[in-house]
């Protein structure tokens, strides 16, 4: 069956692909709770994000999903469970894996290979110990992400150094092209786990859900805000304030008791969060689009016949091309769920723009990057797929003595331009 036709098929719901007709993506999301107010992805939203679909990433997964020949099921009598540890429920990765890919697979595999999802809050899990969970078996598959785990593999906050992006789509595209070192790094970095797939943190921009609006740099001065990664506290403290690690499930309350000003997250997590209750503004964004590996441990992956094997890694790819369906409305279903709540919406200005990236993000996030790496004298490799995937995107490079310069931007929406031009627009 040709893409064309398994599109025509497919359209207008969960399981829709772009190939060539972004009409054809527009409809219900597999939840309700994973769209707009009526459960669905609406076309205007779509059109939007056209860089998504016609991305050289969004045509990759095509491929690996294997659509027009899928894997046939040859193995027989299985009954393997896969217990998977999300970050969070109330995250869309995780919501995705129970509504899309684990029914999708239990039903391919006709009850052979399932997998259930859990939470590292349900599980007694912090974070930061993710890797050697995974490496020794104790976890069976768990979504890794790079802020927890920045002290055993510093090289993973490539993707999440804050404060470098001035929009979604140059964000995306760096990010993606980063991702086949980042996986051969982690496969490494837990005993030969496999990556079977990839979160999409889609359209999740950083809100400061905050006790007072931020409408200037000063007043982030002494603002004790809660944040969730290493390079995020280095960007808190770059624009004046004073950053603090809470755990996600322990912020409502640190906020409602005054032990933080303000906390940041995504404007849906934050929601499902229900910090509108605690605080009076959301400030922002800080962009953000991107991926953590939901990494298989190598023994687990080894028990599981080929046949599906390849059909996990196909049906992870669906889910995968699902989530970016899903992307469009992410923010702007987010954000107007705060504002229902009754929140305040305060954009940042030109002038915390123009610090977020010449003071926080050059002055604090890179260096404090640097300084995680060793470098100079250890982090090369890290150093250099910055420079190759993420550097020309946001006109910067970093020395070999460890200095962050400013160059022309040579790939992505802004090509020849500076970001001081970009900034300025």
């Amino acid at each position: 069956m040709s893409l064309r036709l398994y599109a025509a098929r497919n359209a207008g719901g969960p399981g829709a692909i772009y190939v060539g007709d972004l009409r054809q993506l527009a409809g219900p999301a597999p939840s309700y709770n994973l769209a707009d107010t009526d459960g669905y992805v609406p076309l205007h939203a779509i059109e939007q994000h056209r860089w998504i679909f016609e991305s050289e990433y969004y045509r990759s997964l095509l491929q690996k999903a294997n659509l027009d020949d899928p894997t046939p099921l040859t193995s027989v009598g299985e009954r393997i469970t896969i217990l998977h540890a999300c970050i969070n429920r109330a995250l869309l990765p995780c919501q995705l894996i129970e509504t899309y890919l684990a029914p999708n697979l239990e039903d391919r595999t006709d009850g052979q290979l399932r997998i259930r999802a859990s939470s590292f809050p349900e599980l007694g899990i912090a974070g930061p110990d993710t890797l050697q969970l995974v490496s020794n078996g104790t976890l069976d598959m768990a979504n890794v992400y790079s802020g927890y785990i920045l002290g055993e593999l510093p090289i993973s906050e490539v993707h999440s150094l804050w404060g470098l992006y001035p929009d979604q789509q140059t964000a995306f595209e760096s990010n993606t092209k980063t991702l086949p070192i980042l996986d051969s790094v982690l496969t490494e970095a837990t005993s030969g786990g496999v990556v079977v797939n990839h979160n999409w943190f889609a359209g999740d921009d950083q809100f400061i859900f905050s006790s007072h609006s931020l409408r200037n740099v000063t007043d982030f001065r002494g603002l004790k805000t809660r944040t969730h990664a290493a390079a995020l506290s280095d960007w808190v403290n770059g624009m004046g304030a004073e950053a603090h690690f809470v755990a996600f499930a322990e912020v409502y309350t640190s906020l409602e008791r005054g032990f933080m000003d303000a906390g940041i997250t995504g404007a849906r997590p934050g929601h499902g969060q229900r910090w509108y209750e605690v605080v009076d503004y959301l400030n922002g964004p800080l962009i953000s689009f991107f991926g953590t590996g939901n990494v298989v441990n190598a023994d687990v992956w080894s028990q599981i016949p080929p046949d599906l094997q390849q059909i996990l890694i196909e049906e992870g790819a669906k889910s995968e091309l699902e989530q970016l369906r899903l992307a469009p409305v992410q923010n702007m279903i987010g954000l107007q769920n705060n504002l229902d709540a009754g929140i305040g919406f305060i954009q940042f200005s030109p002038e915390i723009k123009r610090h977020s990236f010449n003071e926080a993000a050059m002055n604090h996030v890179i260096p404090g990057w640097l300084r995680r790496l060793g470098y100079p004298g250890r982090g090369d490799e890290a150093v250099d797929l910055f420079n190759a995937h993420v550097g020309p995107y946001v006109g910067l490079r970093i020395t070999p003595g460890g200095a962050v310069a400013t160059t022309p931007i040579t790939e992505g929406p802004h090509t020849f331009k500076t970001m001081q031009q970009v900034l300025a627009e």
